[in-house]
């Protein structure tokens, strides 16, 4: 792929990048939600065995969505890595022209 097809892509590339950190952003969000008041309910699981069913189901919702967690970061790392190169070496080229 040459520089100049690459940066035709970059629109394209901030519209995935967009959506794809919409995503990781609504799901950290939504684990922090989740854990928002679990030290508190690990506190009073002695107290009630009813809170400890709810410090489970908390824990394995957490589990349940740690891969998409670290998918979504990655994809989202390498997306504005791979946008930073392109408009990096396109000023470069630009620079030394």
């Amino acid at each position: 792929m040459s520089l100049d097809a690459a940066i035709q892509a970059i629109p394209t590339m901030l519209i995935v990048w967009a959506a794809v950190t919409a995503c990781f952003v609504a799901i950290l969000t939504y684990r922090g939600q989740l854990t928002r008041y679990e030290q508190e309910r690990l506190f009073l699981t002695n107290i009630n065995p009813n809170g400890e069913r709810q410090q489970t189901e908390i824990v394995h919702r957490i589990k349940q969505i740690q891969p998409y967690v670290r998918i979504l970061g990655a994809a989202t790392t390498l997306i504005t890595i791979g946008i930073v190169a392109i408009w990096t070496l396109d000023a470069w080229k630009t620079i030394h022209s």
